[in-house]
């Protein structure tokens, strides 16, 4: 008996042995990763978190990321219970969900991007050929936020424009396209920059404010009709030449574009000279999350791949060389409006809505 035994033991050390350099290999096979992160993120990164290189790099520091995505402000409504993070577009929402779910501490903000209008070339001629923008290189200009504010009170069409005739695709009433305000970042953005300049540069912050600025507002809004729910949808629309020749997007879309290799001669990036920076905020609802935002904020590699995306590391010099005639370098003569409360955002964005 005690023979048998002593057979069986060391069958079974062998057994172990062969099963520990089989999960072992596996886990070669796999890279070094060994914990999941589950997270939910504004759909403008999902090509981030999908880079081959990305998740390489996160791998080499033992994290494997899964993300589902949602608009920022959406994910107020979601059950993130069982989630290392949420990472929207910017820090209102992130505040929100913040104090929802208990949340301490400073937010981090590993990078940014700010917004952008991307037109097409006749579009964007004609709009600096009748003071509403200006062009400093053949696929980059400036979009004056004050002069395209007051053509749209004015409910300006394209057949207004000097120019506008030679153009069949320019006709209809003048709008930027942007998301939906109430569930997406870049649309209640929009109506940050958009609320500051028609309150002669101020932000929008007491009920009286908001009902002066809310029928403009409405106006940019409800001209639109139907809303993407997302800058992602509203950006692959554009490219491939459907819907409107200008859309609201955030520049890290276009600088991502261009280092895939794209370079569209009929694509123009304006600057609003009153725009908002999106600081894509992470809340970690866990240690794991924690850690996937230090990561996110101080890894050289990750750093490196988040400029390939056309995002700009907070506090880093970002250089997007392969697109200098397209996206600016430097933010210079484009002015950061101050963002309203979560609360007063959210009041604009239903007034908005109508």
């Amino acid at each position: 008996m005690r023979r048998i035994a002593g057979i069986v033991l060391a069958v079974l050390l062998i057994g172990g042995v062969v099963a520990a350099v089989v999960a072992g290999r596996e886990a070669d096979d796999k890279g070094t990763a060994t914990k999941t992160v589950h997270g939910v993120i504004g759909s403008e990164k999902a090509e981030f978190f999908a880079d081959p290189d990305v998740v390489k790099a996160l791998a080499a520091k033992g994290y494997t990321v899964t993300a589902e995505t949602s608009g920022s402000w959406a994910m107020e409504g979601l059950d993130l219970d069982g989630y290392d993070f949420a990472f929207p577009s910017s820090q209102a929402p992130a505040t929100e969900l913040a104090a929802k779910y208990k949340v301490r501490g400073t937010l981090p903000r590993p990078f940014y991007s700010p917004l952008v209008v991307v037109a097409h070339k006749s579009a964007a001629e004609v709009l600096a050929g009748n003071g509403l923008a200006t062009l400093d290189a053949e696929h980059r200009g400036t979009l004056k936020m004050a002069a395209y504010l007051d053509a749209a009170r004015k409910d300006r069409t394209w057949q207004q424009l000097k120019g506008a005739d030679k153009y069949g695709e320019l006709t209809g009433t003048l709008y930027l396209s942007s998301t939906d305000p109430e569930t997406s970042n870049s649309g209640a953005l929009y109506l940050a920059a958009a609320s500051c300049v028609a309150n002669g540069g101020k932000v929008v912050a007491s009920e009286a404010e908001v009902k002066k600025t809310a029928p403009l507002l409405h106006k940019l809004v409800s001209v639109q009709g139907a809303q993407q729910s997302s800058t992602d949808a509203a950006f692959r629309d554009f490219v491939s030449g459907a819907g409107n020749p200008l859309v609201l997007v955030y520049e890290s879309q276009v600088a991502s574009l261009l280092a895939d290799g794209q370079h569209p001669d009929d694509l123009v990036v304006l600057y609003p000279d009153t725009t908002v920076n999106s600081d894509h905020t992470v809340v970690p609802l866990t240690e794991n999350g924690q850690a996937l935002a230090g990561l996110l904020a101080t890894d050289r590699r990750l750093l490196e791949l988040e400029v390939r995306h056309g995002f700009r590391p907070q506090g880093e010099a970002t250089e997007f060389a392969s697109a200098a005639t397209y996206l600016k370098q430097e933010l210079t003569g484009v002015r950061q409006a101050p963002v309203p409360t979560s609360a007063v955002l959210h009041e604009l964005a239903r007034r908005a809505r109508g």
